[in-house]
């Protein structure tokens, strides 16, 4: 994924010193997810989500993922080969 200049999602976040929100980077994790495994973003539960490093216009982003024992994935984002963001997500259980 590179990350437009003029993404929507720079507006506002931050004037001046613009940074890729977290959902933003998240949705795009879902989506690996999703044609991986063709479920829909909405059965999966964040477990866990750290952002390490603020991603920037015009970065190029790739997402790897890896199973987890539980049926879930465990997930890093890259720019420029350091992970900006890592977590794992698991299935989300039927209440």
């Amino acid at each position: 994924m590179n990350v437009a200049p003029d993404h929507p999602a720079f507006s506002g976040h931050f004037p001046g010193s613009p940074v890729l929100p977290g959902v933003v980077l998240l949705t795009e994790v879902l989506a690996e997810i999703a044609a991986r495994t063709s479920q829909s973003p909405q059965d999966w539960t964040i477990v866990v989500a750290k952002f390490l490093s603020g991603v920037r216009p015009n970065e190029s982003l790739t997402v790897a993922l890896a199973d987890t024992p539980s049926g879930g994935f465990r997930f890093e984002a890259r720019s420029a080969g350091e992970i900006v963001a890592s977590g794992t997500l698991a299935p989300r259980r039927a209440a």
